[in-house]
């Protein structure tokens, strides 16, 4: 009897294994003292199936998720770009694209990868897919953010997939004025930047303490 709940009790935790829903799941890596998602956000609530997919793009502050590939279509099935501001100060949570626990990170999050004395950053391919692998130097704990380009603010055209990868952040600039502020990850670099709301970057999520 003893032999025979043990066999049904590993089947059990086999069948959850199973069940767990990873497309909502990510076990996350620390970098620089931040917990990351190993994967960009794809539709609104679910994270991409890999590191190197590209997911969906968003315009700050909104949680229509948008094709990063042609032919455009968003998460609702329209095809019909939003050239208008959203509003707010910040990135509220009921429009966070992120799965439950996660969260669009802050710009002092994003920062925090460009700190050259505990992370370095080199551009690269992984699994034939082109973009920037960012590693902790203390405990050598890699995050790639691949080049997935971005969508344009006034009609959405899609730009720059294979040189550059644009992630949000949930900060608005200072100035209130000018817009929010991204990581733009590039082939020559790595940088925190700011632009309108109304482009279509990709979101990269922090775990939500």
């Amino acid at each position: 009897m003893k032999k025979l709940t043990t066999i049904l009790f590993g089947l059990f935790l086999a069948l959850c294994a199973l069940a767990q829903n990873t497309n909502t799941t990510d076990n996350g890596v620390v970098i620089n003292g931040v917990k990351w998602a190993t994967r960009n956000v794809d539709a609104p609530g679910t994270f991409a199936k890999n590191p190197e997919d590209a997911g969906m793009f968003y315009q700050w502050n909104r949680r229509v998720g948008w094709s990063a590939t042609d032919p455009m279509i968003n998460s609702d099935g329209g095809t019909d770009w939003d050239n208008t501001d959203s509003e707010g100060i910040i990135w509220k949570k009921s429009n966070d694209p992120s799965p439950a626990g996660w969260r669009v990170p802050t710009v002092e999050e994003l920062r925090t990868l460009l700190e050259a004395e505990k992370v370095t950053n080199e551009w690269t391919t992984q699994n034939g897919v082109i973009g920037r692998k960012f590693t902790d130097k203390a405990t050598s704990n890699s995050l790639f953010f691949p080049a997935v380009g971005y969508r344009s603010l006034r009609t959405g055209e899609f730009r720059n997939a294979g040189t550059n990868g644009v992630y949000w952040s949930s900060t608005l600039h200072e100035s209130g004025e000018t817009g929010p502020y991204y990581l733009s990850s590039g082939k020559g670099t790595a940088g925190v930047g700011y632009y309108s709301r109304m482009d279509g970057f990709a979101v990269r999520c922090v775990f939500a303490e």
